[in-house]
């Protein structure tokens, strides 16, 4: 079923390789034309603030492939997983992934994504969609068969809200989509609201 109807013929480009960013638009029936991740450096600067960070990132990833796709509608996003002014890393190995899932033990942090669309004619959308979530005071069991999972591979924060981490989530506000990679009501009205 598709819930966005295409109106342009202009090709639509998905600046992530995310497989989950790929799933939520199959959601839509949205299906992209081309995929290309955008290679840039995602360090973040010093000092650098979440919601900034969320923005810089985005953007760098939309403005990048769009160089290389004149005429075509391209999605680009970032997701963050942020403790007050402290941006938590992709768990690249099980010492950050430990490191993120002790830091949101017991806690509230909040998940911003940067939203990205480059239109047609050159001109730029952009949002940030933050969604609030509270992890449950977690037990070094639940830690260790987390981690033995390896479901924490890559992800921001070091944990996947749809996968076995969902165990440990008792409350969010705000858009589940937008945790798991995409605001899926923010990219509909952007689509949507541009001639997409």
């Amino acid at each position: 079923m598709n819930l966005v109807t295409r109106q342009s013929s202009a090709p639509f480009v998905l600046a992530s390789g995310s497989p989950r960013r790929r799933d939520l638009l199959g959601q839509l029936g949205l299906i992209p034309d081309v995929i290309e991740p955008a290679d840039i450096d995602e360090t973040p600067k010093n000092r650098e603030l979440p919601l900034d960070y969320a923005k810089r990132i985005s953007f760098e990833k939309a403005a990048l492939v769009a160089t290389k796709h004149d005429g075509a509608f391209v999605l680009a996003a970032d997701t963050v997983v942020a403790v007050g002014r402290r941006i938590l890393p992709k768990a690249e190995d099980e010492i950050d992934a430990r490191d993120c899932l002790a830091l949101l033990s017991g806690r509230r942090h909040r998940v911003l994504t940067g939203h990205v669309l480059v239109l047609p004619n050159g001109d730029v959308r952009k949002k940030v969609v933050t969604t609030a979530v509270k992890f449950k005071r977690l037990h070094q069991s639940e830690i260790d068969a987390y981690i033995s999972s390896g479901d924490w591979q890559g992800k921001a924060g070091g944990y996947a809200i749809q996968g076995g981490a969902a165990a440990f989530i008792p409350w969010i506000s705000g858009s589940y989509t937008n945790v798991v990679g995409l605001s899926l009501p923010e990219v509909t009205n952007m689509l949507v609201g541009n001639g997409f």
